[in-house]
C-alpha cells in the first residue's frame, strides 16, 4: 500500500507544478516563403525554338552548298571518263588485235599440214570490222581466261 501512495503522491506533485508552454516571441514570428520558389534555369521557349529554326536553316544552307560542290565534282569526273575514253578505246583495240595475231599465229602453226586451210578467213560475209567475240579471242586459251574475262574475279567460278 505504501507504494500506491508514493505513486499517487508524485502524480500530484507534477499536476501542481507549473507547465510552461511555448509561446511565439513578443511580437510574432516573421513570415517565411511556403510557395515554390525554383530558379529559372536555361533559355525560354521562344529563345530555344529561334535557335532551333536556325540550326535548321544552317543545316539547309550546307547540304544546299555540298550538292553544289558534289554535282560540280560529278560533271567533272565525267568529263575526265570522256576525254579518258579514246585512250582506253585505244587500249582495249591494241589488246585485241595483238590477241588476234596471237590466234592466227597459232591456227597458222596447227593447221599447217591442211592444204586449202586458209589462215583468218573472216567468217563474216563482209568487208566491214566486226569485234570478234569473247569466245572467238580466247578460244585457243585457257579456260580459266575466257571465265574471268566474261565474269570478272570471282573465287566461285
Amino acid at each position: 500500500m505504501t507504494e500506491r501512495r508514493s505513486v499517487t503522491e508524485e502524480l500530484t506533485k507534477m499536476a501542481a507544478s507549473k507547465v510552461k508552454q511555448d509561446m511565439p516571441p513578443p511580437g510574432g514570428y516573421g513570415p517565411f516563403d511556403y510557395k515554390r520558389n525554383l530558379p529559372k534555369r536555361g533559355l525560354s521557349g521562344y529563345s530555344m525554338f529561334g535557335i532551333g529554326i536556325g540550326f535548321l536553316l544552317f543545316g539547309y544552307w550546307r547540304m544546299f552548298k555540298w550538292n553544289r560542290e558534289r554535282r560540280r565534282l560529278q560533271m567533272e569526273e565525267l568529263e575526265a571518263r570522256i576525254a579518258l575514253l579514246p585512250l582506253l578505246q585505244a587500249e582495249s583495240d591494241r589488246r585485241t588485235l595483238r590477241m588476234l595475231r596471237e590466234n592466227l599465229e597459232e591456227e597458222a602453226n596447227i593447221m599447217k599440214d591442211i592444204p586449202d586451210w586458209k589462215v583468218g578467213e573472216n567468217v563474216f560475209h563482209t568487208d566491214r570490222w566486226v569485234s570478234p567475240l569473247n569466245d572467238e579471242l580466247f578460244n585457243l586459251r585457257p579456260k580459266e581466261e575466257l571465265l574471268h574475262k566474261k565474269y570478272g574475279f570471282q573465287w566461285y567460278v
